[in-house]
Order: structure tokens, then sequence, then C-alpha cells
């Protein structure tokens, strides 16, 4: 007895144990015959674990069994057959979900490991696969998220009964063919079971490389956009503008221009120089008016020899004067009203700013421009044209040397500060050598105070050893004085000392 279950991976054929599971077989039998399990999800698949289906709700909370379509709701389960014991030792065992109660329903589940143990007594096996293990094995390596859902539908599209020994029950309703899924029931909110992740399937590998690099190249932008590197991520650079590198430092905008004029007609040809010192960055950028004109002189001046120096020429990758709606915008203009391309001043980011500004700060002729302005607004409305752009020249002029004025004070105070720091740096080293100095004269009196100290007591043990062993020297000749000493004290008993040497040498 066995049954063929066509899933979206493939085919699996599950034998039955009809014999030690009569009732779990029967259950599942008329089920797969009547339809129930079609387009169930395998809604929890725990990688070497189980994998679960059997539920038309896709939760894992629904199901019911055979005796439910016969006998009503009140059949909705059956009860566990524990015996014979059969054990979850083999991988791929098929085995009924217990619903908690001891009782079965349609639920069931594939084991993708052996010696599962622990589910013994809790579960009841009904069968084992036979054929298409390499199947289950895929549903194995499922990607799946932390309830253990797969984010790919796995499904049973399909049931086919290859033996059923059993007769069909009295009331139960066989359908003539398998039914048409329900919108309901292929709406589960994840990747659809028919629907290709890779992108890559059928593509070469410089395809896939050249994609690859597309998206790569779409992130970073992205994070420049972010960032605010980038007016927008999808921006392009302008293709009528030449980037123009390893100029020699004495070529100028004008020789620039007056050489690369030949092509077309140039709306702008600036050398790219240094803010502070004004000497050239020898690259430039030359915009010219139309495309045409801009890549014949790619092509052509690429390498060329100016002021003995080999140029190259590429296209410009600047995005710098673009704004969101792909046109170039110049912040600078040249006096003839021309654009004029500058370094891009990176401490500018934070100049947006609303900065304070305080009297002091605002030059005294633009204080009384406001001021007649305030004063007489209605009346300067009525002067001509030409007025206005004298006072404000004078204004921008007297503002340039203000701020000219104030660099050079800021110079200065630099200045003043940088010297007075190092005076106070070389004061302070004055100072500690100086105390380093007195440190170690300190040191060398308190050692000579201490030699000095070690000396006398030395002299002064010296002395008293001396003194010692005259008294030593002195209880000794006492002693012999005594030894020859009679009754009355005289030193030689009464007798001379040259008697007394005599006597002594004839001993």
């Amino acid at each position: 007895m066995a049954v063929l279950l066509e899933t979206t991976l493939g085919d699996i054929v599950v034998d039955l144990y009809p014999e030690e599971r009569p009732r779990c077989c029967l259950n599942f039998l008329k089920l797969c015959k009547i339809k129930y399990y079609n387009y169930c999800l395998f809604h929890s698949i725990q990688t070497d674990f189980m994998a679960q289906t059997g539920d038309p709700t896709g939760t894992g909370k629904g199901g019911a069994s055979i005796f439910s379509k016969l006998y009503g709701d009140q059949a909705k389960y059956f009860e566990m057959e524990t015996s014979p014991r059969i054990k979850h030792t083999k991988k791929g065992a098929v085995s009924m979900v217990n619903n908690g109660s001891e009782c079965h329903g349609s639920q069931f589940f594939f084991t993708l490991a052996e010696n599962l143990d622990y589910l013994d007594g809790q579960h009841t096996v009904f069968g084992e696969v036979s054929e298409g293990m390499e199947i289950l094995m895929k549903i194995n390596e499922a990607i799946c998220d932390k309830e253990n859902r797969p984010y790919q539908d796995i499904r049973i599209n399909h049931t086919v009964i290859l033996d059923d020994p059993y007769d069909d029950p009295k009331g139960l309703e066989i359908p003539d063919r398998s039914p048409e899924p329900s919108k309901e029931q292929l709406e589960s909110g994840r990747i659809g079971a028919d629907e290709e992740i890779d992108d890559t399937k059928g593509m070469a590998a410089e395809e896939v490389e050249e994609r690859f690099k597309e998206k790569e190249a779409k992130a970073k932008a992205q994070i420049l956009e972010m960032i605010g590197d980038l007016p927008d991520a999808d921006v392009k650079p302008p293709e009528n503008v030449l980037f123009v590198c390893k100029l020699n430092p004495v070529t100028t905008s004008e020789d620039l221009e007056i050489i690369f004029s030949r092509f077309g007609k140039i709306n702008s040809c600036e050398v790219i120089k240094d803010k502070v010192t004004d000497d050239s960055l020898q690259y430039a950028f030359i915009e010219f008016e139309r495309e045409e004109d801009c890549e014949e002189a790619y092509f052509k001046m690429d390498n060329v020899l100016i002021d003995e120096r080999r140029i190259h020429v590429d296209f410009s990758q600047s995005v710098a004067k673009v704004n969101k709606q792909g046109k170039v915008v110049w912040e600078h203009q040249k006096p003839d009203g021309r654009p004029q391309y500058k370094i891009k001043d990176q401490t500018s980011r934070q100049s947006k700013k609303y900065d304070l500004v305080l009297d002091d700060d605002v030059p005294s002729s633009s204080k009384s421009a406001s001021r007649s302005r305030h004063r007489h607004g209605d009346s300067e409305e009525r002067v001509s044209s030409k007025k206005p752009k004298r006072r404000k020249s004078s204004e921008s002029e007297s503002s340039d040397s203000e701020q000219e004025r104030r660099r050079k004070d800021q110079k200065k105070k630099k200045k003043r500060r940088d010297s007075s720091s190092e005076d106070e740096d070389r004061n302070r080293r004055k100072d500690s050598s100086r105390e380093d100095r007195d440190r170690r004269d300190r040191h060398r009196g308190q050692e000579d105070r201490r030699e000095r100290s070690y000396r006398d007591e030395d002299r002064y043990r010296g002395k008293d050893r001396e003194r010692g062993k005259d008294r030593e020297r002195d209880s000794r000749g006492d002693s012999r004085k005594d030894k020859y000493r009679d009754r009355d004290g005289d030193r030689y008993g009464g007798r001379s000392r040259d008697r007394y040497r005599d006597e002594r040498d004839r001993r």
C-alpha cells in the first residue's frame, strides 16, 4: 500500500503500515483520495529534524480527520494507536502529529534525521519514504525564518493512491477530478512556489559579473546620496565636459581655450587653482557647447604635447555642478558672465547653517545702505537702475576690503598666539630644567651628608676599638705583675731584677 505525493520540488513515494496502524493508514488514504492534501504548504521545516504539512490553512493549527467528513465535527480527531510500538529511528519516517490531547487529525510530518527517540510515544509512525529521498533532502535545505516557515512556498500539488486495500466508507464524497486551488489558498505572503529566485539562471559568467557591478555601483551611489556627496543616486556626469590633467604649471586657461576651440565652441575652460596660493593644480575642465565636439576633442587631444608636457584627456566624472534635475549649475561666474570652474570647498558644507551676525561684523557701508533703504524704501524704487548697480559694486568692494582686513587680522592674531605659545613652552622648559637641577643638587647634598655621617661613625668605632685593645693589654700586664709579686707587694719577691733573670735563665 503506497501513495505518491507530487510536491513543487519533486515526487515522494510513501509506503504505509496498514497492519500496524490501520486507523492512521485509513485516515491518510481517504484524505488523499478526496484531494484534501492538494496545495497544502509545508508550513514548518526544521533542518535535520522534521518537515510538517497536512494543514489546508497553512498555519499549523487547522486540519481534520476523514471521520469528520462522515460523522461531523465531534469526530474531528481520533485517538492515537500506540501498539505495536514503532520508533522514529529512520530518516524519512512518516508520522501523524499529536494535537496535544493524544489525538490525530490530518497533519503529518517527515523525519529528516535518524534516531529521534524523543518523539516516540508522542507521535504515531504509520509509514516511510521509499522513493524520493533526494526531494526530502531538498526540503531539508529550504531557507526558513525564525518561526521555521520557508521563505519560498513548498506545496503538495497532487496526491495519487498507488494501492488502497480499504473500501470507501458510506457517505464519503469522492471528487471526479482534482479541484482548482482558491485564491486564499495560494496567497501565503511568501515567494510563490513557481517564482524563479535565481535571476542569473541561464546567464553567462560575464553577464552575471556585469550585473553584480551595476548593483554594487548603485548601492555606493545611494550611500553617497545619503551622506550628501551626490545630489541624486541616479545622477550622471555631463557628457559635454572634458577633464584634462598632467598640465604644465605655466599653462593658462586662455591657452587651453585657444588650443581646444578648433573642435567647436567652448562654453567654459578653466584651469583649477589652489585657493590659497593661486597656483595651478595642473588639471582643468573644458565644457563644449556640443557633445560631438567634446567627443572629437577626446579622441584627438589625448597624449598631445602642450608646453612640453604630455597631457591626458578624459570625460569628466564630476557631478559637483549638477542638480537633481540633471542640469549643470555654475556657482561661480566670470566677469563676462561665463561659468567658471573652482575647487569644491570642503568646508562649505557647514556654511549653509545660519550663524550669529553681530553689529561689529557688518561693514559700515552695508549699515548705511540698510539704514538708507529703510528710510527711503519707496523713493529708491523710483531711482534709475544705474545708481543701485554702482552702489552694489561699491558695497561689494567695501565688503571685500573688509573681509581682507579681517583675514589679515586673523593671521596676525594667529601669529601672536603661535609666538606666545612658543614663549610659554620655552619658559616652561626653562622652569622644568631649573627644577631638575635643584632636585639633583638636593639629592647630591643628602648623599654627601649621609657619607659624612657614615665616615664619622666608622672613625668613632675605630677609636673605641683601639681603647678596648689598650684596656685588654693593661689588664694582661697587671695579671703578669700580680703573678710575681710577694706578700709584701714586691713584684720580684724581695729579689733583685738581675737575680730573677739569672734564675729564669737557668731554668
